[in-house]
Order: structure tokens, then sequence, then C-alpha cells
């Protein structure tokens, strides 16, 4: 990367980073913290949890077809005002109803395919995945240090205050994204063409490899939110850890949890491995719902639980929005993750009802067996998949494309291993999927000399 793009990548990974870290802090302590609202039920808990992951769903793609109209940078600092507003809504709140409001307020605030954008106007695209895999592992590492912040923040200023503060990050962010992001000269077109919206959606509803990670990436979201529906009170009740003390319990299970995933993830760069180590972080998580289901009221049972849960969900998150970025096709390739996102957050939603619904009902070991449940479902849908082909993604570029776009197709779909052959003549851009299995790189070495790749 150059200089300006690192800058542009690590400010805006900052800025989205602060924003999930906003929305993450409240899951290891609202549940504890619901019962002085009035109006709270068990099921209102969970709902004030995943309220955000409704709204999100439902205003993703709108917020990406905004920027696209009136910029991305306004269309961002309008989400995050938004954000900032629910905020405080949820911090001045005495109600559940209220929070409710103020979270689902705080989705609204849809920013992650504006913010995206905006990354891939400012990268090119040879250093989009970098680009990407920033901005993951920025989310990432949001979610981790908000299970280790967010008891310590309760204790000091409160989730009231917790909201407080996500309001003044929000409003931060704003004026960050303004002063140290580079404003592009023209967003990138996207790889679509002309083709409608409905026939793009329609392209990826039809892949069944890309549904089934799109099911995959809903029921990840749906279990870890209902999880901390019931986690701190098993940890209040069961195990008798007070809350001010459970961010001793949430780091090392984070760090061990870490070093547990790396040799999975390490293991994926041989791309015959990936299935087999995806149905592993699918067992792993399976087992740890169990191992909270039975073993609540055992300290060393229930934590070997969370580490291997945290294990299997840690492999999940790396691996799925690999795949889905590989598997999409070029020109389609906005819309696959469009859906995918929008089925994260709505499993976010769906998971904070159900387990709300659930501890109500039949208390934290109903929404664990509920969780294995759909884990095991989940399982059931991998287990008679065929492998996929994982493509991947080569750029050329050639200074006078438009004169021979016709020859320089024809040949390069003509080398073994090329699968995908995608021009932007006026761009002098090309781009490819490749199987580098198959794949024949002299014959391909050739044309990346002749376009000074």
């Amino acid at each position: 990367m150059t200089s300006l793009e690192r800058r542009s990548v690590a400010t805006l990974a900052g800025v989205f980073g602060l924003r999930m870290l906003g929305l993450f802090l409240i899951l290891p302590v609202f549940a504890l913290y619901a019962d002085q609202l009035q109006g709270n039920t068990a099921f209102l808990t969970g709902v004030a949890i995943g309220a955000y992951g409704l709204t999100q769903a439902i205003f993703q793609i709108p917020f990406g077809l905004l920027s696209d109209r009136f910029g991305r940078k306004p269309v961002i600092a309008a989400g995050l005002l938004i954000f900032a507003i629910g905020s405080v809504v949820a911090a001045m709140s005495d109600s559940i109803t209220g929070v409710i409001i103020g979270r689902a307020l705080q989705g609204t605030g849809a920013i992650a395919a504006a913010v995206i954008a905006l990354a891939s106007d400012l990268t090119r695209e040879e250093q989009r995945t970098k680009a990407m895999a920033m901005i993951g592992m920025t989310i990432g590492l949001a979610f981790f240090m908000a299970l280790m912040l967010g008891p310590v923040l309760d204790r000091s200023i409160g989730v009231a205050g917790i909201f407080w503060l996500t309001a003044i990050l929000a409003i931060f962010s704003i004026f960050v994204i303004y002063k140290a992001v580079p404003t592009p000269v023209a967003s990138h077109i996207p790889l679509g063409g002309e083709s409608s919206l409905r026939k793009q959606f329609a392209v990826i509803l039809k892949d069944i490899h890309l549904l089934r990670l799109d099911f995959g990436i809903f029921s990840l979201h749906l279990v870890l939110t209902a999880l901390f529906v019931a986690v701190p009170f098993t940890l209040v009740e069961s195990l008798q850890i007070q809350r001010e003390s459970h961010w001793g319990i949430y780091l090392p299970v984070v760090l061990l949890s870490v070093l547990a995933m790396a040799p999975l993830v390490i293991m994926t760069t041989r791309k015959k491995r990936i299935p087999n180590i995806f149905l592993t972080g699918i067992v792993l998580l399976l087992i740890g719902e169990l191992l909270f289901a039975f073993g609540a009221y055992s300290t060393i049972w229930f934590l070997l639980g969370m580490v291997i849960w945290f294990t299997g969900f840690n492999t999940l998150e790396a691996l799925l929005p690999s795949l889905v970025s590989r598997l999409a096709p070029v020109r389609n390739k906005g819309a696959a993750i469009g859906i995918y996102n929008s089925a994260e957050f709505f499993g976010a939603f769906l998971g904070g009802a159900l387990g709300g619904l659930m501890l109500g009902r039949f208390g934290t070991q109903g929404v664990y067996l509920m969780c294995a449940g759909i884990i095991l479902l989940w399982l059931i849908v991998m287990l008679p998949a065929s492998p996929p082909r994982l493509l991947d993604t080569r750029v050329l570029r050639f200074s006078e494309l438009e004169s021979m776009e016709n020859s320089i197709v024809s040949e390069l779909s003509a080398i073994d291993g090329v699968e995908e052959v995608i021009t932007m003549a006026p761009h002098g851009v090309v781009y490819l999927k490749i199987d580098s299995e198959v794949l024949d790189s002299d014959a391909l070495d050739k044309y990346e000399t002749a376009a000074g790749n």
C-alpha cells in the first residue's frame, strides 16, 4: 500500500471500529442492567440487545446507494450523527422501551456499506483485500475489547455512561472523517455496469454456495447475540462471579481462544483444508453450547466451554468473509457482500429476541440449547455441501486497453486456470478470476509483464 492508502484505510478502520465498539460495549453488561428499567422482561432485554441488527439489516443497502448519489462522507457523517442520537436516547431512558428505540436508532445509522465503498474508492483493486482485512480485524478487535472494557466501564460510569461515551465517540468520528480521510476525486465504477440491482441480486440468490455462507453468518451472529443474553446471568447466579469482575473472565477466554484459533487459520492457507476447518469451527461452537447448557454450575466446565466456543467463533468469523469475497462473481461482488452483511445483522436481531424469549420461559439453559439446535441445523446444512472452487482475483492494467480489448479477453480466457475475465476498458483495467492450482503461470506472467504489473 502507498502511504495515502495506509492512512486512509487505517483511519476508516478506526472510525468503523469505534462505532462497533459502541454497539458491543453493552453486550457483557446490559442483561443485568436491564432489570433496573421500567417495563422490562427477559424478552424485551433480548430485543434491546439485538434491536440494532434489525435496522442495520434494513438500512445498510439504502445507505450504500445514497453514498453513490450524495457522496461517501456526507452519508457516513449522517449515519454517525444518527448513531449518536440513538446513544443519547438510550442513555437518557429509564424504561426498556426507550432503550430499544435508542438501540434501533443506533443501527439506523448503517454506515458499513458506505465505509467499505469509501475504502474501495481510496485503494487500488490489488490492495483492496488488504484494506477489507484491516477493517475486519479492527471490528474483531473492537468486539474483544468490548468484552473486557464493558464490565470495567459499567463499574465506573454505568451503562448509561457507556451510552453517553459512545455518543461522544461517534461525534468525534465525524470530525476524523472530514479531517483525516482524503476525499476521492471519483468513485470507482461498479463492475456491475448497467445491470439493474434486481438482476445483480438475482444472480447471488441463485448461488447455493453463497446462500450457505449467508445462512452461516446469520446463524453465527444469532447465537453470538443470544449468548450474551444468558452468559451474564450464568456468571452471576450460577457461578457467583460479581459483574464488576467479569472482565477477569473474558480476558483469559479471549486470549486463549485467539491462541487456539491461530493454527486453524494458518492451515486454511491450503485451500483443500478449508472445508474441514470450516466444519471444525461449527463443531467447536456446538461443543461449547453443550458445555454451557450442562456445565453451568461448574466454573471449570463453563469456562472451558467459553474457550472452545470462542475458538470456533474466531475461526468462522475469519473464514466467512474471505469465502464470500472469493466465491462472489466479480460483476456482482457488491450485491453479494450486501446480502451477506444484511444476513449477519438480521441474525444479531433475531438472536437477541429469541434469546430473551427463551430466557424468560426456560432460563439460561433454554437459551444455550436453542443455540445448540441452530448450530446443529447449520452443521446439517453444510455437511452434504460439495467443496466450492475457491478462485483468486488478479488485476492487470494496460495503458491502451480499448484498442486491443477483444484480443486481450480472448487470449487471457484461453490460459489454463483463468476462469473469468472482466474488462473496464476506459480505465485500462482487467480483472481475472483464476484457479491458482491449475493456472499456467508462465503464460499469464507474459501479460503481467506487458501490463507493467
